[in-house]
Order: C-alpha cells, then sequence, then structure tokens
C-alpha cells in the first residue's frame, strides 16, 4: 500500500454545474437495475427444461438423457455468471454514484436491453450454435452491455460532470482502465466465438493475469482505495 497521499477527492457539483443539467438522486435507478438483472438472470433457467428429457426407463438412461442437457446447463451457468459479474460492476460503480444526470439513466436504459436480451441470446447460444450468427449473438450481447457499461462510468466520472464521490483521482482512473480492459476482453471473445462458441467465454479467466500485467507496467496505478468498478 502507497504511503503516499491520498490524491485529491472529487467534489461535489456546483450549483452553476447542477443549474445546466438535470440531476436525480440514484435510488428508483438502482432499484429498477437490480429488478432488471434479477428477472434476466431467472429467466435463463427457462433454457433447461425436463421436456427435452424423453421416456426414461433406467437410471443408465436418466443419466445418458441428463448428459444431453449439459451444454444447455453450461450455457446458463456461463450467462448468470457474466449477469452477476455485470452487476457487481454496476453495484461497485453506483457506491460512488450518489447522483445522476439524464444521460447516464439512458445509457443505464440502453445497457438494461441488452440485459433483458441475455436470455434469448443465450437461448439462440444453446440451440443454433451450429451456424456462426448463433454462436456469436450471446458474446457480442455481453460486449454491448459492457460497451454501455463503460461509456456509463467514463461520463459520470468526468471531472466536468462530478458525479463520482469518495474515490480518489487514481481510484478513478484504475476503475477505467479496468472497464476498457473488460471491454477488450469481450472483443476477444466474440472474434474467438465465431470458431469455438461457448468455450471463448473462458478467456475472461485471464482477467487476473491481465490485471497483473497492466499494474506492472504502471497503467494500473498504486492506490490505497479500494477498486471502484472494472
Amino acid at each position: 500500500m502507497s504511503s503516499s497521499p491520498e490524491p485529491e477527492r472529487y467534489a461535489a457539483p456546483t450549483t452553476a454545474t447542477t443549474a445546466r443539467r438535470t440531476v436525480l438522486s440514484t435510488r428508483r435507478l438502482e432499484s429498477y437495475t437490480d429488478g432488471v438483472f434479477a428477472i434476466a438472470a431467472t429467466l435463463l433457467v427457462l433454457n433447461v427444461s425436463v421436456d427435452s428429457i424423453g421416456v426414461v426407463t433406467s437410471n443408465a438412461e436418466f443419466l445418458r438423457q441428463v448428459n444431453a442437457l449439459a451444454p444447455s446447463i453450461l450455457n446458463v451457468v456461463i450467462s448468470f455468471l457474466l449477469l452477476s459479474l455485470l452487476w457487481f460492476i454496476h453495484v461497485r460503480q453506483f457506491e460512488f454514484i450518489p447522483r445522476v444526470d439524464t444521460t447516464i439513466i439512458w445509457l443505464n436504459n440502453f445497457r438494461l436491453l441488452g440485459v433483458v436480451l441475455v436470455p434469448f441470446t443465450t437461448s439462440l447460444n444453446d440451440e443454433l450454435s451450429r451456424y456462426l450468427l448463433g454462436r456469436t449473438l450471446l458474446p457480442l450481447n455481453f460486449f454491448v452491455i459492457l460497451l454501455f457499461s463503460t461509456w456509463q462510468w467514463f461520463h459520470a466520472s468526468s471531472p466536468r460532470r462530478q458525479l463520482v464521490h469518495g474515490a480518489s483521482a487514481t481510484a478513478v482512473h484504475n476503475a477505467r482502465v479496468n472497464n476498457v480492459s473488460a471491454l477488450a476482453q469481450s472483443f476477444a471473445v466474440v472474434l474467438l466465438a465465431t470458431l469455438v462458441g461457448s468455450p471463448a467465454f473462458f478467456l475472461f479467466a485471464l482477467d487476473p493475469l491481465i490485471a497483473l500485467v497492466l499494474r506492472r507496467i504502471g497503467v494500473l496505478r498504486p492506490t490505497p482505495d479500494e477498486p471502484v468498478a472494472g
């Protein structure tokens, strides 16, 4: 942990700043966002149905048919974990965003449009992964969600807008780097998915290694703050 003084924190918006745009509390936005994430995550289970299991006459037959559902179950698990990660990024961001402007509200709405489409694109990935579009729409879906999430954080953390509070400038910088890194990884997943499908998502497992490299080369800076996003 660095012993240097903590960088200057982002200040609250001035009266002149807030007078030029609508600035609102995050209470309703956070509640709405949490609800959409929860519903999307719950609907994922509909991609796995017992209706696809035929007549079972023995334990061996039962295990064989359940094993046939393994790819569907894997797709659900992957989508659920990624949705949980995206929700966690949202939670960490809004710990430091007490008020929002209209732009953030709409960026969040477009991000949630991507979230509600995840059960559908997961189903397409499960049923039509033999086709190029079928196996790339799901990773593309997550890329778009991350794009709006990153855009939202860059907008909120702009020093001119001053919507971020309680985080040092270094922590805000690191959060920006982490968001861009996640977006780049997501783009790589889209490209790899054109060849291998769902296993491309395991590229995200390299995130700790990528973060370590970014620290070693100084892109991620030492800070006494916890990471705020990304």
